[in-house]
């Protein structure tokens, strides 16, 4: 499969199954390498506005903005248009790139500052989010938590690892766990729990119960430090898609709350209820 930079794959003449194919393994390191680096150069636009007297503004869905939104999104956008100008980029910050012809080939989904009211509140957990969206399924991502030092990424499309970068960038593989559903460790929303979710957690046996913001719920999962992640509030895809991938990737699942597969460049990119969990997880539908 010609990837990246020469030839984008016409979902119109691919052949059956086609949706399955990743890029081969030097088109995967050039991808995950230029994500990884631009996440990095992203979070470190987004600490120097975080240590200033910013501001907070709201756009007209009066969702808050910032400029580390603004500058994060610069950064990412500048660089993967340069390193892969074929491959559309769909981000939160920029409406007319919210347009998607053909939902199967190849797209790059960004959430520049993913967790806003985490980096207004100043608590830490806010994220860079990047992911490639191939067959509408995030095959490869990246989450930098750059307040904590957490950096958590894909290798392949059945490898995460998470980066220490307050460690000199210490490298491990992730280690989803194995869930005891008489003990489940459950993470959910920081900033947008509702009385539904509480509902749906309360009909599990959980043991431990942590709240945190942006996408690092995901990632709690992938790295073994949670069973659970539910979500039934609105989301967007560029909210989820890179933790998705990471969880993916360390054999975790994402699915709808009606056990149907979730998928990527749907109209609108809003997404349904979902569920995020580790293997042996009995999830309960709806």
């Amino acid at each position: 499969m010609s990837f990246c930079g020469r030839e984008r794959p016409q979902s119109k003449t691919a052949p059956p199954g086609s949706e399955n194919i990743m890029p081969n393994a030097t088109d995967t390191a050039a991808v995950v390498d230029t994500m990884r680096s631009l996440a990095l150069s992203a979070g470190r636009e987004i600490m120097r506005i975080y240590e200033s007297d910013f501001t907070v503004e709201f756009k007209d869905d009066r969702s808050p903005i910032t400029d580390a939104d603004r500058a994060a999104d610069a950064v990412i956008v500048e660089g993967l248009t340069q390193q892969f100008p074929e491959i559309p980029i769909v981000t939160e910050e920029r409406t007319e790139s919210q347009i998607i012809s053909q939902p199967d080939d190849p797209f790059f989904i960004v959430d520049p500052l993913d967790g806003t009211k985490e980096f207004a509140s100043r608590n830490g957990e806010f994220t860079v989010n990047i992911a490639l969206v191939i067959g509408r399924r995030p095959r490869l991502g990246v989450v930098f938590a750059p307040a904590v030092g957490r950096l958590f990424y894909t290798l392949s499309e059945d490898q995460a690892v998470e980066e220490n970068t307050w460690e000199g960038n210490a490298r491990r593989q992730l280690q989803i766990s194995s869930a005891d559903n008489a003990a489940l460790r459950v993470v959910a929303s920081k900033s947008h729990r509702d009385p539904a979710t509480d509902a749906y957690i309360e009909r599990y046996n959980v043991t431990e119960f942590k709240g945190a913001g942006s996408s690092l719920k995901f990632c709690l999962v992938a790295a073994g430090e949670a069973d659970l992640y539910p979500r039934l509030g609105r989301t967007m895809e560029w909210d989820i898609a890179a933790g998705h991938a990471v969880l993916s990737a360390a054999g975790g699942s994402v699915d709808r709350l009606d056990g149907g597969k979730l998928e990527y460049g749907k109209p609108g990119f809003e997404n349904p209820p979902f569920l995020a969990y580790a293997p042996g997880v009995e999830t309960i539908a709806a």
